[in-house]
């Protein structure tokens, strides 16, 4: 019997097509250059202290001394204040599963199942389904933020902004004419993204990018195994280097008690996430150190821990990284449905968003050491990541990465969303590139003023910053 949804008509690609061009008429293209909310902002501070609040107060200190290193590693930080920025501005109404914090160092270098370097996106802590728009703005603001510490001029920080933007639109109108099945097996595979980027890359830019490549598959568990662990007279266990990682056993107040059973009960109900052929994979292992993890920049103060399981030997390893899900930044400016588990609301957005997924990647809840229940979604430590580093580029590089993360964002997009509407609303035009690279500019300066704002609260001793690594 056909399910009631499949015998519903589906409208057709014309009809999809003037849906997305009659948008334009309550959110032009051009509109979204614009970015002017100084008069009824809420103060970024306050919404860097809300979300502190329900993190690890030893660890919130680390967060703002990671955030005050520079405008960008605040941008990082600072997804929440982005989102009560966008959130009340006129919007298309063309929904995707958005990544909700799409800048550039969310793009990287990964290994699929089959062990293929691919490039995706690889952060989803913040995803649910949005106006498209909202992570292209993301995106494109990341690159005008580093384009400016690397001390680039305004035409080649916009230019940068619009390389983005433009792959962006070309590829999601690329995807408009696609099958539905060849949009969803579209991937980004690194091998193929180098042949097709050789004709406009530098002898350099060509040596730098086969040198990034090759180190990403030099980032196995193995090597994280080797340098997170060392062998004691218990066995194998994960190395201490506090505050930054914190062994299970040195905050436990009844180590053999309560404490350790209701840990222990995360990796159960883990499980129970996983399909039944990982399941089986999974009790090839043993659990045997855990230990509590800082992470990143916006993450920092929220639980994180990594996981130590041993297979047949020592030499068998297994690294998971159990990450506390919280609620969603973008969560109080949509009406996007509620998970009964915010873990279970991360993995089923990267799923979406992924072409390839770690074949660990699940959801648990675990009731921590303070007696409260928390959402955790769990993925291999690091298998064959690589990550970019801006730092290091060139404006030419830059922009050719631009391009990468536009396609990339493209590609994950058409997944979820309808491209063929979003398509016609971007149509042919640069419009959009131009008024991207408008907002970009302006985003850039409000982010500038927020990370000078949250300096200022540190010298007032309004926030306590700690600078540990």
């Amino acid at each position: 019997m056909a399910l009631p949804h499949m015998m519903t008509v589906p409208p057709t690609p014309s009809e999809r097509a003037a849906h997305g061009r009659s948008v334009r008429s309550r959110a032009t293209r051009s509109s979204h250059g614009r970015f002017e909310r100084d008069a009824e902002r809420v103060d970024p501070v306050a919404v860097v202290e809300r979300q502190s609040a329900s993190r690890l107060p030893e660890l919130v200190p680390i967060r703002y001394g990671r955030m005050l290193e520079s405008p960008f590693r605040f941008y990082r930080g600072a997804a929440a204040i982005m989102a009560a920025d966008l959130g009340p501005l006129p919007h298309t109404g063309l929904t995707v599963q958005l990544c909700g914090d799409a800048h550039l160092l969310n793009f990287r270098l990964l290994a699929s199942p089959e062990r293929r370097l691919v490039f995706d996106i690889n952060d989803f802590d913040e995803t649910l389904p949005g106006p498209f728009e909202w992570d292209v703005k993301r995106l494109a603001a990341s690159f005008a933020i580093a384009a400016r510490a690397d001390g680039f001029s305004v035409k080649e920080q916009n230019a940068a902004v619009r390389a983005c933007v433009q792959a962006y639109r070309e590829r999601i109108r690329k995807f408009a004419g696609m099958r539905a099945l060849d949009i969803w097996y579209a991937q980004d595979d690194a091998d193929r993204m180098r042949l097709l980027l050789a004709s406009s890359m530098s002898k350099d830019a060509r040596r730098r990018t086969a040198e990034a490549t090759a180190k990403a598959r030099t980032r196995t568990h193995l090597q994280a195994f080797a340098q997170l662990t060392r062998v004691t007279g218990e066995g194998r266990r994960i190395t201490p280097d506090p505050p930054l990682i914190t062994p299970l056993r040195d905050l436990l107040t009844d180590p053999t008690g309560d404490d350790r059973r209701r840990l222990g009960a995360l990796l159960d109900r883990y499980e129970e996430s996983l399909s039944s052929e990982r399941r089986h994979l999974l009790r090839q292992y043993h659990l045997v150190d855990v230990a509590r993890k800082v992470v990143g920049v916006g993450s920092v103060g929220t639980r994180c821990w990594i996981l130590l399981l041993l297979g047949r030997n020592d030499d068998d390893p297994l690294l998971l990284q159990a990450k506390e899900a919280q609620r969603s930044v973008l969560a109080e400016h949509t009406d996007a449905e509620h998970y009964d588990n915010e873990g279970r609301r991360v993995v089923a957005g990267q799923r979406l968003m992924q072409t390839t997924s770690d074949i660990f990647l699940g959801w648990t809840h675990v009731v921590g050491l303070d007696g409260r229940g928390r959402d955790f979604y769990v993925r291999q430590l690091r298998d064959w990541k690589g990550i970019a580093r801006p730092d290091t580029m060139d404006p030419a590089m830059l922009r050719l990465f631009a391009q990468l993360c536009g396609a990339g964002l493209a590609r994950a997009h058409a997944r979820s969303g309808d491209p063929v509407a979003i398509g016609a609303y971007l149509g042919g035009s640069d419009r959009f590139d131009r008024a991207l690279a408008e907002f970009a500019q302006a985003y850039a300066d409000r982010n500038e003023r927020d990370f000078e704002a949250l300096g200022a609260a540190a010298r007032s001793g309004r926030i306590h910053a700690e600078f540990p690594d």
